[in-house]
This record gives C-alpha cells, structure tokens and sequence, in this order.
C-alpha cells in the first residue's frame, strides 16, 4: 500500500521527464484516450439513469402515500344517497383528513385517456369514485372496511398498496442497477486500460531493460507508465463527461404528459455528480497501470 501512494504522490511531485520512456503517440494513446471517454459517457448516462429512478420511486411514494379511494357501485337512483353516507362514515372515521366526491369532469378526465374526451360519463353507469385523504396519525383500514361492508356492501375501499409497492420496488431496482452498471462501467475500464499498459509495456521491453542497465528502478519505470496512462484516462473522460452532459442536456424534459423517461437527467446539485467520474477514471488508470506496469517489470528480469 504504500508503493501506491508513493506512486500516487509521484504524479504531482515526481520527475515528469521520467514519461518519455513510453510512446506519446500510437496504438495504445489512442485505445486509452477512447475508452476513456467512451466510458465516461456511459457513465454519465448510468448515472443519470439511477439517480432519476431515486427521483421517480420518492415522487410515486410520497404522491401516493397517505391517499386512498373510494368506489360506490350502486343503481342510479341511489348513487346519490350511498355517496353522502359514505362521505358521512369518512367523516366519522379517526385519522381520516379529508372525503370528497369527484365531479363528472374528473371523472371523465380519468376516463379520457381509454375512452377518449366524448364519453357521456352521466349516462353510463359508472361508479362513483371519491378521494380520501388520511392525517399523519393515518386510520383503520380493516376496520373501515368492515363497516363499509356492513353499510355499504357495493362499497371497495383501494389505498392504493397493491399496486404502489410493485412501481416503488421496480424504480428502486432499476437504481440498483444504474450502479451496478457504472461498477461494471468502470470494471471495464480498468481492464481495457490494464491491456493497453501491457502493450505499451511489452513494445519497450528494450527500452526498459537499457533503463535497467543505466540504473533506474522498476519503481521510477513504472511510475512513468502510470503518469502517461493516468493522464491520459483523466483527459478522455474529462471530455467523454462533457459530451455525456451536453447530450443530457438534449434530452426532452420531464413532464406530466411525457413518459418518465424523459425524466432522465440531473437536478439541483445532482448536476455536480458527474464531476466525479474524471477522476474516478483516474483512478481505476492508475491502480490498472500500477499493477499492470510492476507484473510485467517483474516477468522480464
């Protein structure tokens, strides 16, 4: 461990001629500085894909959370009177906020999508729905239920659990795997760069062994691979960033019409995340390089 931080330090403090040793052009400058980049675009993309998931399971869960509805299926003619008990027996309930009866307008608004804008909403026998509301002390379901029952029979009391935990659980596993996709991003990055060292090193096997013989270290060898190739990794997924941002920010915005994907982005301070992934990729070349560069010394002693 503290060859590597000795390597580390080396980067800002070391001798910078020391780099001359390995080619400043060529086959691996190129697959480094593309992988890079490459890399990094994902990496915003990944990023941006699990932090809007986050974003997506809090607003299903605090949009739908302390909400309920209630669905009154009753002949015509006594719609009317089955809703003003049902919203007497919401008034009565403990933890119950607040009951209200949707209008036909919002009713044919929720039907609008299906049935398109004509539907005659007053003339179809459509159940009555109405919006409950509960306080944070929250109430009795079961219990409401029951009584509901006993009252009410064409009374269904939803709170909306059965099919908010299956929206919730499938946003919060797709941010799970935005992380998991930028590990194996960067997993990928390390080992395209690990093989690139192994070229470049494996192409100065004689200029390595004059150094050798002139009295350089494996240690100051290696610390010139790993400077070229750390450098390198950062500036092409500085610029892999860029253009990662830059075609996030062409990306449709969110709305309440759009699709949620095209929620997919950065907000707030999330926009400084990806300011990260540079020297993350600096990281994952120098460890590779480091390893890479002392297993292949030590194999042409």
């Amino acid at each position: 461990m503290k060859d590597y931080l000795a390597a580390f330090l080396d980067l800002f403090g070391g001798d910078s001629q020391a780099d001359r040793v390995v080619p400043p052009t060529g086959f691996t400058a190129r697959l480094t500085l593309f992988t890079a980049g490459a890399m990094a675009f994902l990496a915003v993309f990944a990023l941006a894909l699990s932090l809007a998931s986050g974003r997506l399971a809090s607003n299903w869960r605090d949009a739908l959370a302390g909400s309920a509805t209630l669905r009154i299926s009753a002949p015509a003619e006594q719609m009317a009177a089955q809703t003003e008990r049902a919203l007497r027996i919401l008034s009565e309930t403990p933890g119950v906020a607040e009951a209200r009866a949707l209008s036909p307008e919002e009713q044919r608004a929720l039907l609008e999508p299906w049935f398109g804008p004509d539907l005659p909403v007053e003339s179809l026998p459509v159940p009555q729905l109405i919006e409950v509301r509960e306080s944070g002390q929250g109430y009795d379901g079961d219990g409401l239920r029951l009584r509901l029952q006993a009252e009410l029979p064409g009374a269904v009391l939803d709170d909306h659990t059965r099919w908010r935990r299956p929206l919730v659980q499938a946003a919060g596993r797709l941010k799970i795997l935005g992380w998991a996709a930028i590990l194996l991003i960067f997993g990928a990055m390390g080992a395209m760069i690990t093989l690139a060292a192994n070229a470049a090193l494996a192409a100065n096997a004689q200029v390595i062994q004059v150094l050798r013989l002139i009295g350089a270290t494996d240690a100051y060898i290696a610390g010139a691979f790993v400077r070229r190739f750390t450098l390198r990794a950062l500036a092409g997924a500085a610029l892999g960033m860029v253009v990662g941002l830059l075609a996030i920010l062409f990306l449709p915005s969110a709305s309440a019409e759009a699709s949620i994907l095209t929620g997919l982005g950065f907000q707030g301070l999330h926009w400084f995340w990806p300011l990260l992934v540079p020297p993350l990729a600096g990281l994952v070349a120098f460890f590779a390089t480091r390893w890479a560069a002392m297993r292949v010394l030590g194999g042409l002693r």
